[in-house]
């Protein structure tokens, strides 16, 4: 017996259709992969077809990839299919290495079903998605779409449709109490108001309903539910959530009850394992490669000047814990207390080799340890001295949310050129919108794009 007043995910016929081809085409293009390379078929590559394709079904399933296709773009799915089986290549390597049975298997039909697996599901995603918009180009699969409310949210969910128009919604109009009928709204005309919604969608002039109010209208949202109850309409309330200004926000379920985060973290659950997971690979070869480096570093700080070769300071990491960051020495201080003074340009504690390590960045080559340690990520925002931060957190709004997930060694503001000094709030102000920035849209696609980026324009300043 189904209860009333939850919320509970939209699944469709195709989402359906698309789970069972999904699981279909891995087994099919293992077996086609087999049938290529001349080798028999065995139960090796049954439990090989049956383990990938319930793993990929999983993962896909965390990443979302059976929503609703009448709001997903190709590149979206693309990304989502070679990103997804990706994962379970890395499980199968994992499994291999571990257990040695890669002896059984054909390297030749295990790469090629690596290679064909993401290549046939794509083309086939991409097949369904243009034989759907074709359908919708000529009239066919189109929901005709009404929109209560033509205050801003209103209006930005119309023209969010109008740029989207593959999805096969029409929005037939605007309904609204406080504006004459036939009123022209950016081309779309406001056909009356909840009289006429009602009388519309009892004569079946409508599929869906949004209504797009305020938060404060609780009591007219309640009474225009109340009417839509009697047509068979499908109605959607788009939560005016732009009032807020919010960070990587998100539906959860409390215990059966939908609630919204306001502020949030991209790195919970199977996003935080694969962070994890990619510092500590990307930590390891990067240690390896710079191993040489660095004790040529260590050298050069250790006989260009008196003191230590590392240099220590405590920096907030995740949630504002106190870290300790590794840095190779390059003042004639080390500061660490209320008497630090922010780093300049032409600061004259800087070393003269020092002045070299900072312009290249080669200073920062030891966080690599603090990254295996799992204090940093090797992308993220960057730390700052704790002096730094409780002057700035005051100053700029929203300082403190680049604390949700790790520091990194490299980020998103740096390769934009907000690396280095910053002396004037504006400088902070902008570094902390590319962190946030980097927040909201955090993917490990973005990461390796930044860690790109940073070998062409992240090193120097």
């Amino acid at each position: 017996m189904s209860e009333l007043g939850f919320v509970r995910s939209h699944q469709s016929t195709i989402a359906i259709l698309q789970r069972i081809s999904d699981l279909g085409l891995l087994v099919g293009t293992l077996w086609l992969s087999v049938w290529l390379t001349v080798y028999p078929w065995s139960d090796q590559y049954s439990v090989a077809a049956l383990g990938g394709a319930l793993l990929y079904f999983l993962l896909a399933e965390i990443n979302g990839m059976y929503a609703s296709w009448r709001a997903a773009s190709f590149l979206y799915e693309l990304k989502c299919v070679i990103w997804t089986w990706f994962w379970v290549i890395q499980a199968f390597l994992l499994v291999a290495f571990v257990t040695k049975l890669s002896t059984e298997y054909s390297r030749q039909a295990m790469l090629t079903w690596f290679v064909l697996a993401p290549v046939i599901i794509g083309l086939w995603r991409w097949l369904i998605l243009v034989l759907l918009r074709n359908l919708r180009f000529f009239g066919f699969n189109i929901r005709r779409v009404a929109i209560f409310g033509a205050g801003d949210l209103g209006r930005r969910l119309m023209q969010t449709i109008h740029s989207n128009s593959w999805m096969g919604l029409e929005v037939v109009g605007f309904y609204d109490d406080k504006l004459k009928p036939e009123t022209q709204l950016d081309s779309v005309p406001v056909l009356g108001d909840l009289a006429s919604l009602i009388e519309d969608g009892k004569n079946g002039r409508l599929d869906r309903v949004y209504i797009a109010l305020p938060l404060c209208a609780e009591k007219r949202i309640k009474d225009i539910l109340s009417a839509l109850a009697d047509t068979a309409v499908t109605v959607y309330m788009v939560p005016d959530m732009f009032v807020f200004e919010l960070l990587h926000s998100r539906w959860q379920n409390l215990g059966g009850l939908p609630v919204i985060s306001i502020y949030g973290t991209p790195l919970h659950g199977l996003g935080g394992l694969l962070k994890r997971v990619e510092d500590v690979i990307l930590g390891l070869v990067i240690l390896v490669l710079i191993a040489l480096p660095m004790l040529f570093i260590g050298l050069g700080v250790k006989f260009s000047s008196t003191g230590p070769i590392l240099f220590k300071q405590r920096r907030y990491g995740l949630g504002g814990e106190n870290i300790w960051v590794w840095k190779f020495r390059t003042m004639t201080v080390c500061e660490d207390d209320e008497s630090f003074t922010q780093v300049t340009g032409d600061d004259d504690r800087i070393t003269k080799f020092g002045k070299f390590l900072r312009r290249t960045s080669l200073d920062e080559f030891p966080q690599f340890i603090n990254v295996l340690q799992g204090q940093m990520s090797v992308v993220g925002p960057r730390p700052h001295p704790i002096k730094l931060n409780e002057d700035f957190r005051r100053r700029v709004p929203k300082y403190m949310l680049r604390h949700v997930v790790k520091p990194g060694i490299t980020g998103w503001a740096q390769i934009n050129g907000f690396r280095g000094e910053t002396d004037t709030l504006e400088k902070m102000e902008n570094r902390i919108n590319y962190d946030l920035y980097y927040i909201e849209n955090w993917s490990l696609w973005f990461d390796l794009k930044i860690i790109l980026l940073t070998i062409f324009k992240g090193f120097v300043n």
